[in-house]
């Protein structure tokens, strides 16, 4: 299998000298890609004085990560893409058991290793962990993260698992997949945009994989930090363009209204922890999901849902009321 390594950036120079170094070391029998959303820095200079043999794709605007990726990939000649955030740090070996997994696999569509903090090296990292779920709800959480709980590594995820949902800070997918797919949601510009597309796949047949035996460290907060306004605004929204394109149309009407009445909840929390910012970027995500209705609507694809889309009916009163923060705990295979 031919794998090409993209890497997106956007003004990521810092990150660039620190990080590609190594995926240039480790990476030998990759293609290795820069994708860059239109940098005003000096990333493209950095690349190019330092490493020759990165192939840099100069994007004409900054359409965040998905229509970043919808429009560098186009230009990529490879079996297999690696969609590689510029603030993680790869490992030696890390693509073999990849390439395994793909070839024993072959239902297998998109794969991701394991994702540990860069900063707490035996944690695991937000933005992945283990592989991710989602609830019935459609709230997204991973095996070794739940909310902002992150678990030790102890090697109790060191196993290769089928998951819903794989992060876009290193995801692999088939290049006829992500074809097939029409790419990521460009409408998303960032965050869940690979709950969105994961679920496609799933209504389309495929598997998503965890190899554990695989591992990156990721820094995390780059693009934008938990604590950014502009990212709960996103996530709120993105998750209710998802719940619209991917349930069965019944289905999709009762857990939207169930979650606009559980994110009222949530803005009204913010407001008594005084986090205005966050109170109000709720109340945005949903003006713009209102506004925005009709088009996400038009997108659900004619295909087989897939009924048995969640892990557990309700992540938020398992982790805020039961207080259950271990997903071995809080879901049972």
């Amino acid at each position: 299998m031919k794998i090409a390594v993209v890497i997106l950036n956007w003004n990521g120079e810092v990150l660039l000298e620190r990080y590609l170094p190594y995926v240039v070391k480790y990476s030998v029998d990759a293609d290795i890609y820069v994708a860059d959303n239109a940098s005003t820095d000096s990333s493209i200079d950095y690349i190019t004085k330092n490493h020759p043999s990165v192939k840099i794709i100069k994007n004409t605007e900054n359409g965040g990560f998905a229509k970043g990726y919808n429009d560098a990939l186009v230009n990529v000649d490879a079996d297999i893409f690696c969609l590689l955030n510029s603030d993680v740090k790869v490992t030696s070996n890390w693509l073999v058991p990849i390439i395994e997994a793909f070839n024993r696999i072959p239902d297998a569509a998109i794969i991701q290793p394991k994702i540990l903090d860069l900063l707490k090296k035996d944690h695991f990292e937000y933005a992945g962990a283990a592989g991710g779920f989602i609830d019935q709800l459609g709230y997204p959480f991973c095996r070794g993260r739940v909310f902002q709980t992150l678990e030790r590594d102890n090697g109790q995820y060191n196993d290769i698992k089928e998951i819903f949902w794989a992060t876009g800070a290193c995801m692999f997918v088939k290049k006829n997949v992500f074809e097939e797919l029409n790419g990521f949601d460009s409408d998303y510009f960032a965050h869940q945009e690979e709950v969105d597309f994961c679920w496609r796949a799933k209504n389309h047949g495929y598997k998503i994989m965890y190899v554990g035996t695989s591992t990156v460290y990721h820094l995390g907060g780059s693009t934008l930090s938990n604590m950014n306004p502009k990212k709960t605004y996103l996530n709120f929204r993105n998750s209710l363009f998802s719940i619209t394109k991917n349930l069965p149309r019944r289905k999709a009407f009762t857990i939207i209204f169930l979650r606009l009445l559980l994110d009222g909840i949530a803005a009204i929390r913010f407001l008594f922890q005084l986090r205005f910012k966050h109170f109000f970027a709720i109340f945005r995500a949903h003006l713009s999901f209102y506004r925005q209705f009709r088009k996400m609507y038009k997108k659900r694809e004619k295909t087989q849902f897939i009924r048995k889309y969640y892990a557990t009916k309700s992540i938020v009163w398992s982790y805020f009321v039961n207080r259950i923060s271990n997903f071995n705990i809080l879901v049972k295979d």
